[in-house]
């Protein structure tokens, strides 16, 4: 029988498409991270499609839409998320040993769930300094910084013997700020802490401005929906917590790439201690995001909930040598969802009917066809509104988008439509030009709401 691979998943909070080396950020240095890319792949469209926090990290380990799992936002769904058809389940059905390290956020409590044999974890977005960690069901006051105690757990737990193979799901608090979430969705933020020895990185860098960062009257005369929430972005209460993060300044983008700083020396500890035990090359190893970030783009910064390339797309390398050929770039439009379906089919299952996304493994192989099926044309992205910033209200949307195109309906908002967006991917990759209105793309525009219908009811399960 052929060994079974292991699989380690390291997941960064917050942490844009191109928000490392080989991503395409313009200075941070993170050569360890971009070992994974040079040595295996680089997925250049890759794709959240709830791209908030908890939604997200559900539909990475059921496969799922939010729509079929249920967790639609950030608000404490504790009990739900005990019950998620996770697909570390099915791995420990098919022999493995699993672990979760890091932060969990399906629900504020850091209680075990199930599916693993070993569990760390903390409550809510847990601290930056000095965290306090649920360790197997007991919780335990650390002191240090929460990144350097999370990369010392990993590099512990892939270092011991194992007698099975192994999944150990890495997700770091980083490049996320200090915050605490109540319950019910609301923010109260603290700020970016890099490490005391990462602090004076990259002063004077600057990350250059793209063409779709606008003044807010720009922004509106395109983006219509948007006209209220910038406005009210403006105010006392939506300043506090800006501010709080240097929200859209060089100094926000600066802050979080010293936070990297720390995750990018934890990787390298994970290549030394895989070679070390002799099981690198049997070492599946995923890199990615939970969501994008804004760095300004559109008007908006931490918003990160929204359909525009910078919220959607998702950092996504791998490295497994044999399966995967190194330094190679993949185009296909590839999701999230796709995770799960993977690992199984790795481990030697079959991924079960309720999961939504593909298993990967067509396309390292160089083939995008299966039982006669081609790769996914379009995906959907869906959002339903919640409280977490005072100035977004009603910002429920649903959306699609193609290989060349995006469609963004406004579920709450307008009457007949006429707050919706179209862009032309191809001729504007910025998402400047709203094509909703335009003789030319009326074709495209009904097309794509036709497309949106049929995902809107594919997602639910139906």
């Amino acid at each position: 029988m052929k060994r079974q691979p292991n699989f380690l998943i390291i997941l960064i909070d917050d942490l844009r498409f191109d928000e490392f080396g080989a991503g395409g950020h313009p200075y941070m240095k993170t050569l360890n991270v971009d070992r994974i890319a040079h040595e295996g792949a680089i997925f250049e469209r890759a794709f959240h499609t709830t791209p908030i926090c908890s939604p997200n990290r559900a539909s990475v380990l059921t496969g799922q839409y939010a729509s079929r799992h249920g967790i639609i936002d950030n608000v404490a769904r504790d009990a739900a998320s005990h019950r998620l058809p996770n697909y570390h389940l099915e791995l420990q059905r098919l022999g493995y040993e699993t672990a979760h390290i890091g932060k969990w956020h399906m629900g504020n409590d850091g209680q075990p769930r199930p599916g693993y044999d070993t569990w760390v974890s903390f409550d809510g977005h847990g601290r930056l300094n000095n965290p306090k960690l649920n360790e197997n069901g007991t919780y335990v006051q650390h002191s240090g910084y929460v990144t350097d105690i999370m990369n010392r757990m990993a590099v512990e737990y892939v270092s011991r013997k194992h007698d099975k193979p192994w999944s150990l799901f890495f997700a770091h608090k980083a490049v996320h700020p200090d915050a605490e979430q109540a319950a019910d969705g609301t923010f109260k933020m603290d700020g970016y802490r890099a490490a005391e020895r990462h602090q004076d990185l990259y002063r004077g860098c600057v990350f250059p401005k793209k063409p779709n960062m606008l003044p807010a009257a720009e922004i509106v005369k395109q983006k219509p929906a948007w006209a209220e929430a910038l406005e009210m972005r403006t105010s006392v209460q939506s300043r506090v917590l800006l501010d709080a993060i240097h929200a859209g300044e060089q100094e926000e983008i600066r802050l979080r790439a010293c936070m990297m700083a720390a995750v990018d020396e934890g990787v390298g500890m994970l290549f030394e201690a895989l070679e070390q035990a002799g099981q690198l090359d049997n070492t599946f190893i995923l890199f990615f995001g939970d969501n994008g970030y804004f760095f300004g783009e559109h008007g908006l910064g931490p918003e990160r909930r929204f359909a525009y390339e910078e919220g959607i797309r998702s950092p996504f390398i791998a490295r497994f040598p044999g399966r995967i050929k190194p330094g190679s770039r993949h185009r296909d439009l590839v999701l999230c969802q796709d995770i799960a379906p993977t690992l199984i089919q790795l481990a030697g299952g079959k991924p079960g009917a309720q999961i939504q996304g593909r298993s990967l493994l067509p396309l390292l192989a160089g083939s995008k066809r299966r039982s006669g099926a081609g790769w996914r044309k379009s995906f959907l992205i869906e959002y339903w509104a919640e409280n977490a910033y005072p100035w977004l209200v009603g910002m429920t949307y649903k959306s699609v988008r193609t290989d060349r195109y995006k469609y963004i309906h406004w579920v709450n908002r307008g009457r007949e439509r006429e707050l919706d967006e179209l862009y032309d991917l191809e001729k504007d990759p910025y998402e400047v030009a709203n094509l909703i209105n335009r003789p030319a793309y009326r074709a495209v525009r009904e097309r794509l709401r036709r497309e949106l219908r049929s995902l809107v009811a594919e997602a639910c399960g139906l």
